[in-house]
């Protein structure tokens, strides 16, 4: 070992059997479990004497392996790397991020064509001045986007400065009728720089999926942290996307040997309004369509015994065995109003098809289904009937029957409680465009009606509310009480507890099958939906969801307080 004490790294002798038979002071010192380690194995467990360049892990710290060879030895050195993970892979200390004016094609119709290109140049500015004063790059690579990348260690000064750029950019005003809004991705911990670039293009994806007008930032391949997102979901009036959506819809149809359609499990009037519009355009192309439907809920009961009447949907509703019996090579499967695989009627078509179009109105979470041949996800329509009518109104010749026309436009009326919630311009055109088409206001009312039993124990759903905070009422459905469908009778609760004076979020809770089901409402001030994302759940800013399983009535309405408690100290 002579030839190695004067070397600062730690360094051990081995035999022809790679067992260690002498080392030097500073690998004394460095391996507190020196009279434990006989063989090189036992520190570095994948060594290779015949490899030139290797790594092991030691104390969570990665360490470079260099072999010499000698005449009946070895002598191997351990070199600190600072710039591995325990990977092996480049360990980087940077973090890459996205940034978009998500709102800038709105914003330049509304302002003079004089103004805007100085509107621009001002957000330019202010964008280049917040990430240069951190020390960053930041580099416009495309109409109101923008690349940056930072030292990871800024990160936390993002978080303490709130991420002021989002308000600093909301806050100018040059004639614009709405404010600026500002989505951002953020990317870190990748393989490579390359991996932390997809990692960031993911989270604006995830970010807009979610309404925009926020931040999300992937730490790893199934780690996001969300940031801002309370305040309303970006609208868009353009209505590009809906025609690029529609004919590609309709290449894939054409494609298609045959259609499935399913919705979310316990469907609601939007899940199978939507899916009758998308049983329309596949028949209107000659194709045979299907809809996976397990069980029919007192809430759509009235639409489906109309739509059963149509003699062109006799055996078109199929349940879960059915589907996968019937799903073939080239059946093209459309998923409505859900695009989390394990709320679908049947997540199995998912791993089955090879083809699939997602159609989705709520703020993307993640688990979203992955290789889609088309998604059409928009966070801010009303409702999945809504994006399915922009789409009709793209498809020359199309005709639908009235109960179809007056299902789409109920699944629309329903989402948005009779037009007050999430109602955008695109939202009444659609509805004009049913109306246009033969939709009776009166008919579609009648397939809200509600039993007497469920108006009763809707009642008492509202009496029985206990106020928290002051402004939040929670309530639930007493297990005794036997209705056909708990889950939409809780929804209905929860909508009308917001009609109540003082009373901004609502929590209704109910037993289903073996778990506990939660609706949660509010008139906007709250987020719902990161609440609920707490939980499990998802849905929208304003009406959201969650299931529990394991867990009593008790112990549910316990957990839904932590919760709400954890919520507003970090909103504070």
């Amino acid at each position: 070992m002579n030839e190695c004490i004067s070397i600062p790294f730690p360094c051990v002798k081995l035999d022809e059997k790679l067992n260690i038979v002498d080392y030097n002071s500073i690998y004394k010192n460095w391996n507190e479990n020196i009279k434990k380690t006989k063989s090189i194995f036992d520190i570095a467990p994948e060594f290779d004497v015949d490899r030139p360049k290797q790594f092991t892990v030691v104390d969570d710290k990665v360490y470079d392996l260099y072999t010499a060879h000698c005449e009946d030895c070895f002598n191997v050195i351990f070199v600190e790397n600072p710039y591995l993970n325990n990977d092996g892979c480049v360990q980087s200390n940077i973090l890459v991020g996205i940034l978009l004016v998500d709102n800038s094609i709105e914003i330049q119709e509304t302002m003079d064509e004089i103004r805007f290109p100085h509107f621009s140049a001002i957000i330019e500015r202010k964008i280049n001045d917040y990430f240069n004063n951190m020390g960053g790059l930041v580099r416009k690579f495309e109409s109101g986007k923008y690349l940056f990348v930072l030292n990871k260690e800024m990160l936390k000064k993002l978080r303490e400065d709130k991420f002021s750029i989002v308000e600093q950019i909301a806050k100018i005003e040059m004639g614009n009728d709405v404010p600026a809004t500002l989505s951002i991705g953020i990317g870190m911990n990748g393989k490579t720089v390359n991996e932390d670039m997809a990692f960031a293009r993911g989270a604006l994806d995830l970010a807009l999926g979610r309404g925009g007008n926020q931040i999300v930032i992937k730490e790893s391949e199934d780690t996001y942290q969300f940031v801002g997102g309370d305040g309303k979901e970006v609208s868009q009036n353009s209505r590009v996307r809906a025609r690029v959506k529609a004919y590609g819809l309709v290449e894939l149809i054409l494609s298609a040997s045959d259609v499935i359609v399913m919705g979310h499990k316990n469907p609601d009037l939007d899940s199978l309004g939507s899916a009758a519009g998308i049983f329309a355009i596949a028949n209107f192309y000659d194709k045979k369509c299907h809809i996976v439907l397990n069980n029919v809920t007192s809430g759509i009961k009235a639409l489906y015994e109309r739509l059963c009447d149509d003699g062109r949907y006799e055996n078109v509703f199929i349940n879960s065995e059915e589907a996968q019996k019937m799903i073939k090579r080239r059946t093209l499967l459309v998923v409505v109003d859900t695009h989390r695989p394990f709320l679908t009627e049947c997540p199995e078509l998912l791993d089955t098809a090879r083809s699939i179009v997602m159609i989705d109105h709520h703020r993307k979470a993640t688990g979203a289904i992955d290789n889609c041949a088309l998604i059409y996800h928009e966070a801010y329509a009303s409702s999945a009937c809504e994006m399915v009518t922009e789409m009709l109104m793209y498809i020359k010749g199309i005709r639908l029957s009235r109960t179809e026309i007056e299902g789409l436009l109920a699944g629309i009326t329903v989402d948005t409680k009779n037009f007050a919630f999430k109602t955008g311009i695109k939202t009444f055109e659609a509805a004009a465009y049913l109306k246009k088409n033969g939709a009776d206001t009166i008919s579609v009312r009648r397939l809200f009606k509600n039993s007497f039993d469920e108006y009763l124990a809707r009642s008492e759903i509202i009496r029985t509310a206990e106020i928290i905070y002051g402004n939040m009422a929670i309530s639930s459905l007493d297990e005794s009480v036997q209705v056909d469908n708990p889950t939409v009778l809780i929804a209905q609760a929860a909508d009308e507890l917001l009609n109540i004076q003082g009373i901004e979020v609502s929590y209704v809770l109910c037993h289903y099958g073996n778990q506990i089901n939660i609706s949660a409402r509010s008139l906007g001030k709250v987020n719902v939906q990161k609440l609920m994302e707490k939980l499990g759940g998802g849905g929208h800013q304003a009406g959201a969801a969650a299931q529990l399983e394991g867990v009593t009535m008790e112990e549910a309405v316990n957990l839904l307080k932590e919760k709400i408690e954890e919520y507003i100290e970090e909103s504070e």
